[in-house]
């Protein structure tokens, strides 16, 4: 028996239309890039080079520290963040993240108007309706080289966290500790909104086991990941990282979220911005989605 239908054509194309859309947002794994690596921090263009590139979403840097106060962040300007905001939503691409790297060379434990700087972040953050900020514990606070700075990390993030939790954000670390180093230094500052910021390279430059220490953290420890590895050559091409076994250990860890491209430039050719994120952007897409 036939059975008459009433809906036209062109609505069950724009229903498979939507499906498509959905599948192509709804990934447990995105794929980000960052303004500093693409040689434009704080510059409008990365928007559009992130999208010509074809990754999800991007994080902004906070501008340079120094002795400064603060940061030299432009997006405390209104009318300069507005424009952000919506070349992001032209090129739907997503601004992930907030990045303090200025603290890879300032001292984090020892500055003492860091908690303007962390607040100017927050501000930032919540103007620009971001979940995530990126505070790298850097040279100068390098709990491995340096463990007579444990304390002052560990009690200034506590007023971090405090921070970050009256605001609804969460504030993602980088330090130089094994996985387990980490879980403990964690459970000393003892707030939730206190995550790690993974990096492949950390443990594969020190010999350590990757898939094991993201295991160790757990899934509710891991803020984002810096899903790359030292310049060389790309991910593809790289022996020391199995990115099907990557996914599949955050698969079992039921690990959902970002990860970022920060290195793994072709070492013959490390300013070809769109060549070298170009390539691992693709391949972490074939792998991840």
């Amino acid at each position: 028996m036939k059975i008459k239908t009433t809906i036209p054509l062109l609505f069950i194309f724009h229903l498979l239309l939507c499906g498509q859309n959905v599948a192509q947002t709804s990934h447990a794994f995105k794929i980000g890039l960052i303004d500093l690596m693409l040689l434009k921090r704080q510059k409008l263009g990365a928007i559009e080079l992130t999208k010509q590139i074809g990754a999800d979403g991007l994080e902004l840097d906070m501008g340079g520290l120094g002795n400064r106060p603060t940061f030299d962040n432009q997006l405390a300007n209104d009318s300069i963040r507005a424009v952000f905001i919506n070349k992001a939503k032209e090129a739907n691409i997503e601004i992930f993240c907030l990045a303090m790297t200025g603290y890879y060379a300032q001292s984090f434990c020892q500055r003492e108007n860091y908690q303007q700087s962390i607040a100017d972040c927050i501000k930032t953050m919540q103007a620009m309706q971001i979940k995530m900020a990126f505070l790298p514990l850097g040279v100068q606070c390098d709990l491995r080289q340096k463990p007579e700075v444990r304390d002052s990390v560990v009690s200034r993030l506590k007023v971090v966290g405090a921070m970050a939790e009256k605001a609804g954000v969460i504030i993602g670390i980088e330090t130089a500790l094994s996985a387990k180093e980490e879980v403990a230094l964690l459970k000393a500052i003892g707030s939730p909104t206190i995550k790690i910021y993974f990096n492949f390279s950390s443990p594969l430059k020190e010999g350590r086991d990757l898939y094991k220490e993201l295991k160790i953290l757990g899934k509710d420890r891991i803020g984002m990941i810096h899903c790359t590895n030292k310049d060389g050559v790309w991910l593809q091409n790289d022996p020391e990282i199995d990115m099907k076994k990557v996914k599949k250990t955050l698969e079992k860890m039921h690990w959902q979220g970002w990860l970022v491209i920060e290195r793994s430039r072709d070492a013959s050719k490390p300013r070809d911005v769109k060549g070298n994120y170009g390539a691992n952007t693709k391949f972490l897409k074939e792998v991840f989605q």
